[in-house]
């Protein structure tokens, strides 16, 4: 097999070489002591005098993690990140958890405290070096994580990188977390041979299992009244049209809950929204596809007499402590595969349930056109006075935003007034709630495709999060024009909600301010980009919104600068309790 060999002053320089060479374009840095060798081999690499990934620097690990997350889901292509030791992956955990339960690949990596207080190149030279050690650092994260290990000396690279990738690549995917020991980094391995391309691949998906995909299709064919739910199907970008094509063929209605991706067309004729709760009663069979909450147990009945199938490649969620939905049929299988699977399979049962498609079809017509005419409605009622809200922030950003396009979303935006047509426009949080991800989630996203303009859509307690200074600085440091559009209704909206969900009569949804919920006094937000150069503007009105949109698109197009566009909502309690309902 094909064999590369370099000549490497440390183990920190072969292991750069070997991430470079196994597809790894990026490594974001948050430094710290356990870095000279690293340090040196980038700066080898930048100097025409090796090969290593594009250094980045990060001021913040939830935002770096966050950042290999939005390019990995841009690209489909890994990214690595370093931190500083305990102390620098104890900052990442809220990203790795968000990536965890994403299923998003990152390499995470860390320096580890010197093994030794003397006697090697690397050994103990700073008083930290003695309180930063841990008995077992990789613990802190090894239940958000696939796979961890300590590299033990440089003879290993090739194995522990290998698998490293492989793991973190194969279905369901995810983060993996290695710990890098100052003292091997430091290690001189002289010649270092390698195999290019590697010999270890990632397992490629498993095909759904033929018989459990004809037991589907005989339900869903015998169904009066099929109901296909999704969150994260998306994902995998090839099962979107897979989906589309079944669900029209069909007449399938889908339900996209709590999306993160484009799981289906905005504008399909069989996307009936983002809420389950008033369709499960009559829904005789129901088809989850890579959802792991496909409703809310304590808030939505579900017929007792439907069929439940699950289907993705962990349709059980098993690294999920509790998940007790009803489970009639469990297929595992990736669902771009599948759902032409179940295609096939319904197509030989067509002829006798054309009638009942039909019907069903019209049906879902009928339910579309009255929910256009609710957000109509609403949005007439803003338009003509009322007071800005998440609804009509999206109805703004839609007018302005093209197909090709990409909104990252950290917020409680209105997504149904948006027309996200094609997938990868569109990613949604983690259903860990690890609070801090969007901004970095869109640095990612506009890093891993230059050309595509990217929208991020961001609470004010998200913002606040999302590190804001070290996210505007890597946007300005590595040009990377973001629009970010902050929904500053002064509060934890989230935290409102479910405070009013479980006491809708209490003496908090009496109080002016509730305890622990409010943001108030409110940030200049839209003054803290200018720190670095960017675009930034505040909006109190609907009617000044479409244009302010303009002139931050102006400062992301044409002048090359990120924006911030600071617009303050309202809060609706009543609507806030009907929502924690449904």
């Amino acid at each position: 097999m094909p064999e590369k060999t370099l000549k490497a002053d440390s183990a920190a320089e072969a292991y750069l070489t070997l991430l470079k060479d196994r597809g790894v374009d990026y490594l974001l840095g948050n430094a710290g002591t356990d870095f000279p060798s690293i340090i040196e081999g980038l700066s080898k690499s930048l100097a025409g005098e090796g090969s290593a990934p594009t250094p980045i620097t990060v001021p913040h690990e939830n935002l770096g993690v966050a950042m290999a997350h939005g390019y990995y889901v841009a690209t489909g292509r890994l990214c690595a990140v370093m931190v500083h030791v305990n102390v620098g992956t104890a900052n990442a955990i809220c990203g790795i958890m968000n990536a965890s339960r994403e299923n998003v690949p990152i390499l995470m990596t860390s320096g580890r405290t010197p093994l030794t207080e003397e006697g090697f190149d690397g050994s103990r030279s700073i008083y930290i070096h003695w309180g930063q050690e841990m008995f077992d650092q990789a613990g802190v994260v090894r239940e958000m994580v696939k796979w961890d290990y300590e590299l033990r000396n440089s003879q290993q690279l090739e194995t522990i990188v290998d698998r490293a990738v492989t793991v973190a690549m194969s279905e369901p995917r995810g983060p993996v977390y290695l710990t890098l020991p100052r003292e091997v980094l430091a290690e001189n391995p002289g010649t270092f041979s390698y195999q290019s391309p590697a010999r270890r691949t990632a397992a490629a998906s498993a095909a759904a299992d033929a018989d459990a995909i004809d037991r589907a299709a005989e339900v869903l064919a015998s169904a009066e009244n099929p109901l296909i739910i999704t969150a994260s199907m998306g994902r995998n970008r090839a099962a979107v049209p897979a989906l589309e094509s079944l669900a029209e063929r069909f007449a399938l209605p889908v339900i996209s809950y709590r999306p993160r991706y484009v799981n289906i067309s905005s504008d399909h004729a069989m996307h009936i929204g983002h809420e389950p709760g008033r369709h499960l009663p009559a829904s005789d069979a129901i088809l989850v596809v890579d959802c792991d909450v496909p409703w809310i147990p304590s808030l939505h009945k579900v017929n007792p007499d439907a069929t439940v199938m699950h289907l993705g490649v962990d349709p059980l969620y098993e690294n999920y402590p509790v998940r007790g939905f009803p489970c009639d049929l469990a297929i595992k299988g990736s669902p771009a595969g599948a759902l032409a699977q179940l295609e096939t399979a319904l197509a030989d049962r067509e002829p006798g349930i054309r009638a009942r498609v039909d019907a069903r079809r019209e049906r879902v017509a009928g339910i579309r056109s009255e929910q256009h005419a609710a957000r109509r409605a609403h949005l007439d009622r803003v338009a003509n006075g009322a007071a800005m809200d998440n609804h009509w922030v999206a109805h703004c950003l839609a007018q302005v935003k093209d197909d090709d396009d990409v909104l990252v979303s950290e917020s409680q935006l209105a997504i149904a007034n948006m027309n996200l047509r094609k997938p990868g426009t569109y990613f949604g949080t983690s259903p860990a709630g690890g609070l801090g991800w969007g901004l970095g989630a869109a640095h990612g996203v506009k890093l891993g495709d230059r050309d595509r303009r990217v929208f991020c859509v961001i609470g004010d307690g998200s913002y606040m999060f999302g590190n804001p200074t070290p996210a505007h600085y890597v946007s300005a440091a590595n040009d990377l024009p973001v629009l970010t559009v902050i929904l500053n209704n002064r509060m934890w909206g989230s935290v409102r909600k479910a405070t009013l969900g479980l006491y809708p009569d209490g003496a908090a949804s009496r109080a002016n301010r509730a305890p622990l919920t409010y943001l108030d006094p409110a940030p200049d937000y839209h003054r803290i980009v200018e720190a670095s150069g960017g675009y930034g503007e505040e909006v109190r009105e609907a009617s000044d919104l479409p244009a302010a949109l303009e002139r931050g698109l102006k400062a992301v197009d044409i002048e090359k600068r990120q924006a911030v566009i600071n617009v303050h909502t309202v809060y609706d309690d009543a609507a806030a309790v009907a929502d924690a309902r449904r």
